[in-house]
């Protein structure tokens, strides 16, 4: 007499279960495909809802890691000080604030600081091939503390070469100042050409890198020396940049920074007229605003979602009624309440996965097509897109999971009905 073992009931229950999942799912795409029109429209929303949501998050993410590589190039050993209340780029602080030489000299006392300098920065009309346009022009050191600036990615240059000791009149420019067609001036502005800034002619000794803003992809970097002659700013500086010695803890520095300044300005705590923030901090900041503008265009993106979850119950009842004799059949030849439920939510999960399978390509396409654009157009690294893995698997489960919630209230009206009068509905 043959006898199975544990393992061997236990198998076969394994392979009765498979094929029961294998059932199931036959019998919901054979019933999709049976009614192909209606199952394409009902997909739509799910469809749209998703295409909307991974355009946005590919593309938010994408920006996101752009804007990381940008303050990664802001060095990750270095503080910031500013006027506080600057608003846009540097030079065009909305408060009466400056910062000085003397502010300059008291962070550089600072201990824990390696060395210190700071930038110049004004908004001035420049000429070149017979037109005139409004760059940001900078002024940095060319002395000793040339190296706190040129140290970082930020001023790596692809043609000719960075300001260097004993440069007066020479110019460094951004790239988009370069481009042939579609920059700043209708002729590029080439290493060797003259550019006339206020008045005062500058020859071209370099090309800084693409950074993929425009603010700082049409400006125009200058010995600071120079452009305080030709602006008659003597004692200001629109940002200091102090660097930490190797293991020191910039928020220790930043602190110390706050301190040194008030008592050095006369200033109470709380009502500095400048800020002192680090790399890290500017990227929080900056993160904490994408993640609020991501989060409201998610919000209006899932009403979509919404429309296409009602439109999968929608179907989902019609089908029921549809099927009342089919039900009532398999009902009458043994199946279960359960067996009713599961083919049921299978076939709506199935609707919402497709369509979010379609969202999913389509907002990748989308998306890929707005950096193509933008980039093409405005030459810009900002905009990118990126698909890491869980905004796909993400978006796939939660279109399942939109479509068999949808679908709960009218497979379990169908897993309710009487076999006698489900056979005899009409």
């Amino acid at each position: 007499m043959h006898t199975e073992d544990g393992s061997g009931k236990e198998g076969k229950k394994q392979r009765l279960l498979l094929k029961m999942i294998s059932d199931y799912f036959r019998l919901a795409v054979g019933n999709l495909f049976h009614r192909k029109l209606r199952s394409w429209l009902t997909v739509l929303g799910i469809f749209i809802g998703i295409a909307a949501v991974v355009a946005l998050i590919s593309l938010s993410q994408g920006m996101n890691d752009a804007i990381s590589n940008i303050f990664s190039g802001l060095g990750s050993d270095r503080v910031l000080v500013m006027p506080k209340g600057m608003f846009g780029p540097p030079g065009t602080a909305s408060s009466q604030a400056i910062l000085t030489q003397k502010d300059l000299d008291v962070i550089k006392k600072i201990n824990g600081v390696k060395e210190a300098d700071g930038q110049l920065s004004r908004i001035l009309p420049s000429q070149f091939a017979g037109q005139t346009k409004y760059p940001i022009v900078t002024g940095i050191p060319t002395d000793q503390g040339l190296s706190v600036f040129t140290s970082i990615s930020q001023f790596d240059v692809v043609e000719g070469r960075m300001l260097k000791g004993g440069d007066k009149f020479k110019a460094v420019v951004g790239y988009e100042l370069t481009k042939t067609t579609g920059g700043t001036f209708k002729k590029p502005v080439l290493v060797g050409k003259t550019i006339s800034i206020d008045g005062q002619d500058f020859d071209v000794v370099g090309v800084r890198k693409a950074l993929g803003s425009a603010l700082f992809d049409t400006q125009i970097i200058v010995p600071r020396d120079a452009l305080r002659e030709i602006t008659g700013i003597q004692d200001e500086l629109s940002v200091i940049e102090a660097i930490g010695n190797q293991g020191a803890s910039l928020d220790d520095i930043a602190s110390s920074i706050k301190k040194d300044l008030r008592r050095s300005r006369n200033l109470k705590e709380g009502n500095e007229d400048f800020q002192v923030q680090t790399p890290e901090q500017l990227m929080q900041t900056v993160n904490s605003i994408l993640g609020i503008i991501q989060a409201i265009i998610i919000g209006i993106a899932g009403i979509s979602l919404v429309v296409g979850g009602i439109g999968i119950m929608n179907t989902m009842y019609t089908a029921v009624l549809e099927r009342t004799n089919e039900i009532g059949t398999m009902k009458a030849i043994g199946a279960k309440n359960s067996d009713i439920l599961t083919i049921f939510l299978v076939e709506s999960g199935l609707l919402g996965l497709i369509g979010g399978g379609i969202g999913v390509a389509a907002g990748m396409l989308l998306s890929k097509g707005v950096e193509i654009g933008t980039e093409i157009a405005f030459n810009s690294v900002l905009i990118r897109a990126s698909f890491p893995w869980w905004l796909i698997l993400g978006a796939l489960a939660f279109s399942f999971v939109i479509g068999t919630l949808s679908g709960i209230v009218p497979a379990y009206q169908a897993s309710r009905m009487e076999p006698v009068a489900s056979l005899r509905y009409e």
